[in-house]
């Protein structure tokens, strides 16, 4: 009788952990539909650059021109100034959140007169999806300072290039409807003089961004 009362109570247990568990996934369903269906947009060139042509540190960098919502931006147009850029898109889901986060870190310990010197730039490599305005309000958010652009595929390829960075479409199910980007994801710290300072790995730590930053802003122009 104990032993019948016993499996009774192990088997009722039992049921109750599937029925949450099928509860649960009905609930996350709709959700993941709803994700799918905001990333319903054509998606650029497949692969920008092979992995294995990525170009040496010593040859990376240099001037570019690419659009945010105030219009075209270069690089040059901050020479004297220190540039921190990133490549990534909006949709990211952690990858690019993570980093920007860290940088954002980094630029709250600067000082006012140092902020001054610096420009904080995010390079989208999905402008199928990611609007100047959209920049403008995803860059506001991790800080005020920091600007977003991008353009054309065939404008962005030749900065990712020259920079050694790599992205590449990756489509969800049978739909090259909706996608994901992999990317690369250093952050590049441009000196003064318009060349590439230092480059920092994914997830670097603020405190490595900060003193990327002020070794960077202690140079003279020559």
């Amino acid at each position: 009788m104990i032993m019948t009362k016993l499996l009774l109570s192990l088997l009722l247990l039992s049921s109750l952990f599937v029925c949450s568990a099928n509860e649960e996934k009905i609930q996350k369903q709709p959700q993941a539909t709803n994700q799918a269906q905001q990333t319903t947009k054509t998606p650029p060139p497949n692969v920008v650059i092979p992995k294995g042509d990525v170009i040496p540190i010593e040859k990376r960098g240099g001037d570019f021109t690419l659009y945010g919502v105030n219009g075209a931006v270069s690089l040059s147009d901050y020479k004297g100034k220190v540039v921190a850029i990133y490549f990534g898109y909006t949709h990211c889901p952690d990858v690019c959140p993570t980093n920007l986060a860290f940088l954002s870190a980094a630029m709250k310990q600067l000082s006012e007169k140092e902020l001054d010197g610096l420009q904080s730039i995010f390079v989208s490599v999905d402008p199928g999806r990611d609007t100047p305005e959209k920049l403008a309000k995803y860059t506001e958010y991790f800080h005020p300072s920091m600007i977003g652009i991008s353009g054309t595929p065939e404008m962005i390829d030749p900065v990712v290039a020259q920079y050694g960075a790599y992205y590449e479409i990756v489509s969800y199910s049978n739909s090259a409807m909706i996608y994901a980007v992999s990317h690369t994801s250093e952050t590049y710290i441009i000196g003064k003089d318009g060349k590439l300072s230092a480059i920092l790995p994914h997830a670097a730590p603020a405190k490595d961004i900060e003193n990327a930053i002020r070794t960077a802003l202690s140079k003279d122009l020559q």
